[in-house]
């Protein structure tokens, strides 16, 4: 082979490395079919996307016919260009074990990965509910794996940071919390029980067993650093939790929106500033969508009215938040995920990506029949 033909076959060779092509981009249609490379309804629901040496991984929950329990496991599909999907099977699998923490027919919810560059391992944290026992566990599970798309290794659930008061608590918050006593508060939703919860009232009752765990996302800082954040002390409150060097807990941890009742957390950084998408508490009902900004990630963070903007824009577009995913090689591209849940038929939930939008610096997130990547510019 002549070093023309050698030149140009390592050109080509780079080229489809790079995933280009040219093809016209690919639409992206909310709430529509989306299938896979076997042209099956893409299966990964309450799920985040990782993006690791080139590829895009996306994780989520498979969602059977009749149930929402996890009867399979957590699932995991590749992409170079966001469009075109390729399964590459089941990353955690449920096991045939109920002595098990992951057996099979839990609940297991809003899987995300995260990679850690000090140890070299892929870490999936998640919202786990033991099986039989209803939405009690309010555990945080994790997974680990040597490569992106699994299988992964489950490690542990349990109750987060036991016997750790949040970092963002001052001393006169401490002192009111010793005051709060549970069996003065045993009627809820009164002004009295909202105004204890806001103060503590739940943090305290799980100061020694841990904090609950549920709708939870995980977020990587510039420097490395990474967070869980997740819907706790009864779905009313919203706490961050620091991760260690192996991105497990370390203990810090701060309240956000006490009492709020949010769930369904969604996080990216833009110049800076910290921004968070989130939904009310209405089961499995859509609702009205919150955010809230900050310069620092323990806070304090801001609430700022609805992001969204159009049709149902009022019901979060008929959908639920579950990821904000950042575009690689792309300036201030970010996509707001989220899912249109169908209990009565669960794995024919359908998927919203809609492009974040700035107006003044503030983020929105406007309806599309349809759009591809060429937005962001």
């Amino acid at each position: 082979m002549g070093i023309k033909n050698i030149i140009i076959g390592l050109c080509l060779g780079i080229y489809t490395f790079c995933g280009c092509s040219n093809e016209p981009l690919q639409p992206i249609r909310s709430g529509e079919i989306w299938p896979d490379n076997n042209g099956e309804h893409i299966n990964a629901h309450g799920g985040g996307v990782m993006y690791h040496d080139g590829t895009y991984y996306w994780f989520g929950e498979n969602k059977c016919d009749t149930t929402s329990s996890a009867m399979v496991g957590v699932m995991c599909y590749s992409s170079r260009n966001l469009t075109d999907w390729k399964n590459e099977g089941v990353a955690l699998s449920v096991v045939d074990n109920d002595s098990s923490d992951i057996a099979r027919g839990c609940i297991l919810e809003r899987p995300k990965v995260i990679y850690n560059a000090k140890t070299g391992k892929f870490v999936m944290w998640f919202h786990l509910e033991l099986k039989g026992k209803g939405y009690a566990a309010a555990r945080a599970g994790v997974a680990v794996s040597d490569t992106p798309a699994g299988p992964y290794r489950f490690i542990r659930s349990g109750r987060v940071n036991a016997g750790k008061l949040p970092v963002n608590m001052d001393g006169q918050a401490v002192a009111v919390l010793d005051t709060l006593n549970a069996k003065n508060y045993e009627k809820w939703w009164t002004p009295e029980w909202t105004d204890a919860v806001n103060k503590g009232l739940i943090v305290k009752r799980d100061l020694d067993g841990g904090q609950m765990s549920r709708d939870m996302t995980l977020y990587v800082d510039e420097d490395g650093k990474a967070y869980h954040i997740y819907s706790s002390e009864e779905n009313l409150t919203l706490q961050i939790a620091e991760l260690s060097d192996d991105y497990l807990h370390t203990g810090n941890y701060v309240r956000v929106a006490p009492a709020g009742h949010n769930e369904a957390p969604a996080i990216f950084k833009k110049d800076g500033t910290y921004w968070m998408i989130t939904s009310g508490c209405t089961g499995w009902a859509p609702n009205e969508a919150r955010m809230f900004s900050s310069s620092s990630i323990f806070g304090p963070w801001s609430q700022h009215p609805n992001p969204c903007v159009g049709p149902k824009s009022e019901l979060t577009f008929g959908g639920q938040s579950t990821y904000i995913l950042k575009v690689e090689g792309k300036k201030d591209a970010f996509i707001f995920m989220a899912d249109i849940w169908r209990p009565e038929h669960p794995s024919d939930a359908r998927y919203i990506w809609l492009p974040v939008q700035f107006k003044e610096g503030i983020p929105y997130v406007e309806w599309m029949d349809n759009w591809t990547l060429d937005f962001f510019q």
